[in-house]
């Protein structure tokens, strides 16, 4: 079972807000939460707040919709940031003239799972463990070939005219 939170048009760019998401991801809850309360960007506070909604959302769909969810076995499945609508500005330049810049919006998404028994995620890749399709695979696989590397000449060069 995956639960999803998401929030639209954050002042931020989508940029910045992978940096924050790339901590999180494949992290338990808990550690993802203690990551965020001690991350310096401006953005993890936004991030952090996401998070909780997901989990309250887990919380939600346990209580209410009768499914089996232990909050505890929570991790971050899957944590995105898009681009949103772009403003664009305009800034006074030296001589009457005008530079544009733009202003970057972030749409965030964080998907959370719940963690199998053995301590692997839920999902399974399906025929990875047969021999068929290792094989296949094999075959299927692009060769790299070494290719000679030609010495550069380390003479002096000339100057064109004398």
């Amino acid at each position: 079972m995956e639960f999803r939170a998401q929030t639209r048009f954050v002042r931020v760019s989508p940029q910045k807000a992978r940096l924050v998401l790339e901590l999180i991801k494949g992290k338990r809850v808990e550690d993802a939460l203690n990551t965020l309360m001690f991350t310096k960007k401006r953005v993890a506070a936004k991030v952090e707040k996401l998070l909780r909604s997901a989990v309250q959302n887990a919380n939600y769909l346990s209580g209410e919709k009768n499914f089996d969810v232990d909050l505890d076995q929570l991790y971050v499945k899957n944590a995105i940031a898009n681009d949103g609508p772009r403003m664009k500005r305009i800034r006074p330049a030296p001589m009457g003239r005008a530079f544009r810049y733009v202003r970057r919006i972030a749409h965030i998404e964080i998907t959370l799972a719940e963690r199998g028994a053995n301590g692997a995620g839920v999902a399974t890749v399906v025929g990875e463990d047969r021999p068929a399709a290792k094989a296949v695979a094999s075959k299927t696989a692009p060769r790299t070939k070494k290719k000679a590397v030609a010495k550069k000449f380390a003479g002096k060069k000339t100057a064109g005219k004398r």
